[in-house]
């Protein structure tokens, strides 16, 4: 099984990827091969329709970045994200992700990236409500586009600003081993139904 992790934060010392670390440790652990990619690393451009057709036009490869994360998908059978709440939704960087990925221009098809994909997600900040009302929106649009989204996500509130604190503590961890364990647990009974 083959998971691709990932979080919607531009931040070096994010909150999200700690807490998404967490679960992809307990992923290892059930024998998930795991890859992480960090978005502020991939340096993506702003979805640009613009862009995309005229480098179609000239029969030219979409940007490195894109065609980098976009593999990555479709090596994968499951999607571990953590997303960071941005005024009650999504973060533009996840988005922006989202929709490159959406736009495979070769001869798989545009939703190529997410056809079979299982996905867990999960959230954190130092709110109190840690994230939760980003998480029903990105679910909506996986969904959307043939993502199976597990039920079992985590939204983890009141998580410590300072790097040195220790978090995770053994509530965010037990929350995100139940992620993990679901994620896995549905993946793997799915490529056993494909065979």
């Amino acid at each position: 099984m083959n998971v691709l992790a990932f979080t919607g934060s531009m931040r070096a010392e994010s909150l999200n990827r700690r807490l998404m670390l967490v679960a992809v440790d307990r992923l290892k652990e059930r024998g998930a091969d795991v890859t992480e990619v960090q978005l502020r690393d991939l340096k993506l451009p702003m979805f640009d329709e613009d862009m995309e057709g005229a480098l179609k036009a000239r029969g030219e490869a979409m940007p490195e970045p894109i065609v980098r994360l976009q593999d990555l998908m479709l090596a994968s059978d499951a999607l571990l994200i953590a997303s960071p709440e941005y005024n009650g939704s999504l973060s533009p960087a996840l988005k922006n992700a989202i929709d490159w990925c959406s736009r495979r221009s070769d001869d798989q098809g545009g939703l190529a990236c997410y056809r079979g994909q299982v996905a867990g997600l999960m959230a954190t900040s130092g709110g109190r409500l840690g994230g939760i009302r980003g998480l029903p929106e990105l679910r909506r649009i996986l969904s959307g586009i043939g993502v199976n989204v597990i039920a079992q996500d985590f939204a983890c509130p009141g998580a410590p600003m300072e790097t040195t604190a220790d978090w995770p503590d053994d509530m965010t961890r037990s929350g995100a081993h139940r992620v993990g364990d679901a994620l896995y647990d549905t993946t793997a009974a799915l490529l056993a139904a494909r065979g």
